[in-house]
């Protein structure tokens, strides 16, 4: 593999011997001069083929010891989750943390008023994001705030989904679309799809497919309670999400649990209130 091109010390644009380009990251190959052969191939750690103009640029920008840290998060997720991640959240990611030291450093801190719910959905990821924090804290020295986790946890929710083969995107299209139809419709709303709610709505949707489909269905008998008080005080909101999951049930030949029943009613709930207040 040949280095034709420096971006900064520990990243170069090479050659591979096919004559391909790529972005090359490993220890000081970038600071030898241009350009010139690489014979140790253990130096390198990681190589990205085609990379778009967006991510080309975050190079560019992106302090090195952001990107050191951003794959030392991504090779530590890689073990924890069994899915293959999209390669290209290694950028993402790395954006993401240099924005947040940015905002850090103003004082302004983000809050994620979904926290609870990735901590309880994705547990592996809203842990790998606590760990991001230490990795930040220890290097860096930059206490990022506790939210963060979340906001972190999000790249690898969203990396694995834009992988998973489990459901089919023509599966979640048609049981997203009739899902909806039956919100509008027993609600006489329409669902702003542009709005933050919705896009909740809808990655729980479709990690609730995946469940589904991998046969790891959220399952606590410690829930029965609070899914009865639920019940009694959103009726309406109940009897539509039993009408979803029957629905779900019978185009994936499936029981969803009570636990997944609840879980989509907060949800539903949620959805309904944000469209029925921007109605009024």
């Amino acid at each position: 593999m040949k280095a034709v091109k420096k971006i900064n010390n520990n990243v170069a644009v090479c050659v591979d011997n096919n004559g391909d380009e790529l972005v090359a990251f490993g220890k000081g190959i970038g600071f030898c001069r241009m350009p010139y052969e690489i014979k140790d191939m253990r130096k390198i750690t990681m190589t990205f083929y085609r990379l778009d103009t967006h991510n080309f640029q975050l190079l560019k920008e992106i302090p090195e010891n952001i990107f050191e840290i951003s794959a030392q998060i991504v090779n530590r997720a890689q073990k924890v989750l069994a899915r293959e991640l999209n390669p290209n959240v290694i950028f993402s990611l790395a954006d993401h943390i240099n924005f947040a030291i940015i905002r850090q450093k103003k004082y302004r801190e983000m809050n994620l008023p979904f926290s609870y719910d990735v901590k309880q959905l994705y547990p592996k990821e809203f842990e790998i994001g606590k760990m991001a924090l230490g990795l930040v804290k220890k290097q860096l020295d930059v206490n990022l705030p506790e939210s963060e986790s979340t906001a972190i946890a999000m790249h690898f929710i969203n990396s694995q989904a834009a992988n998973i083969t489990s459901i089919t995107s023509d599966t979640f299209n048609l049981i997203s679309e009739k899902t909806i139809v039956i919100i509008e419709n027993y609600f006489q709303i329409t669902i702003d799809q542009n709005e933050f709610s919705y896009n909740r709505f809808i990655m729980h949707l479709r990690y609730y497919l995946i469940r589904i489909a991998e046969n790891k269905q959220i399952v606590d008998e410690a829930s029965q309670a609070i899914i009865q008080a639920f019940k009694q005080e959103s009726p309406r909101i109940y009897e539509c999400t039993k009408q979803i999951v029957a629905m779900i049930d019978d185009v994936l030949n499936n029981k969803s649990t009570d636990d997944e029943l609840f879980y989509l009613m907060i949800y539903v709930k949620r959805i309904v209130v944000k469209s029925l207040n921007t109605k009024e």
